[in-house]
């Protein structure tokens, strides 16, 4: 059962951190069979940046989200989203504080582009039909597609053009928290450069809060403010790309260090670094 405090409900000030997690506990299974991913994490997540989380193999990254979101609920602790329960939240709708690019796309194959784009908004049933046809229709033209796409069924889209159309659905309801899991997974190197572009521009324009999950090294140096590394069933620290990768961590240093994180960083993410990775070594 989540914990909330009398204080929970406080209008937001500028300096609140848009998310705030204390001692969440993430338990699955019951009695004996009972196991939990998340013990006593905290977290913030600040306003205006992006916050990367990464971590091994059954860290719980993307149940993190999910609590984010107010899809789980925390056997213990609290989520809180601009200073209030995210539980309080998913019964009012929490489609309009946060938005959520799937990993997959999440797309409705039955609807059309500009259907799957207005579907929050068509969900809601507060506005004309028209205003909710002519709000899809902006959002597809913000995330670099064409008036002609609007038609086109999923099964039709690239894998970079069904990102782009979720990622339109995720921002529909205007929300000032976005929620991406793996945004470039299964993109080839162009496609993901490009939408990697495409989120940092929505970022800076509408002054978006982002967490993101994801184990692409360039995404992660292209456009993380901040990185939180899960292990041990928490936090274990949190800075900047070129701060988290000197902490002294078994997975920080095969994540970031070993055969596979060099070839991921050359050429691009390397110069990124700005020379962290050659200190880290020593």
């Amino acid at each position: 059962m989540a914990v909330t405090t009398s204080t929970a409900t406080t209008a937001p000030t500028a300096d609140q951190p848009v998310v705030q997690i204390r001692k969440l506990w993430t338990v699955f299974g019951r009695g004996d069979h009972a196991f939990a991913i998340h013990q006593d994490l905290d977290l913030d997540v600040r306003r205006g940046e992006i916050l990367t989380l990464v971590g091994g193999s059954g860290t719980g990254k993307s149940v993190l989200l999910r609590q984010i979101l107010g899809l789980l609920h925390p056997a213990k602790g609290e989520v809180l989203i601009e200073g209030k329960p995210v539980d309080e939240l998913s019964r009012h709708g929490a489609a309009s504080r946060i938005g959520m690019l799937f990993q997959q796309g999440a797309l409705f194959s039955a609807f059309n582009v500009l259907e799957n784009i207005a579907f929050p908004l068509n969900e809601q049933g507060t506005l004309p039909k028209a205003v909710v046809r002519d709000a899809a229709m902006v959002k597809l033209q913000m995330v670099g597609l064409k008036p002609e796409h609007a038609t086109r069924m999923p099964s039709d889209l690239s894998g970079g053009m069904i990102k782009r159309v979720a990622l339109a659905r995720s921002l529909i309801m205007d929300p000032p928290l976005l929620l991406l899991d793996e945004p470039t997974a299964g993109l080839d190197p162009n496609s993901s450069d490009e939408f990697c572009d495409l989120l940092k521009e929505l970022h800076e324009a509408l002054g978006l809060t982002v967490v993101m999950v994801t184990h692409d090294l360039d995404t992660l140096f292209a456009l993380s403010t901040r990185v939180a590394v899960l292990a041990e069933k928490k936090v274990i620290v949190t800075g900047a790309p070129q701060e988290v990768v000197h902490f002294p961590h078994p997975f920080i240093e095969h994540f970031f260090l070993g055969e596979r994180g060099r070839r991921a960083l050359a050429p691009v993410s390397a110069v990124a670094l700005g020379g962290a990775l050659a200190g880290a070594k020593e």
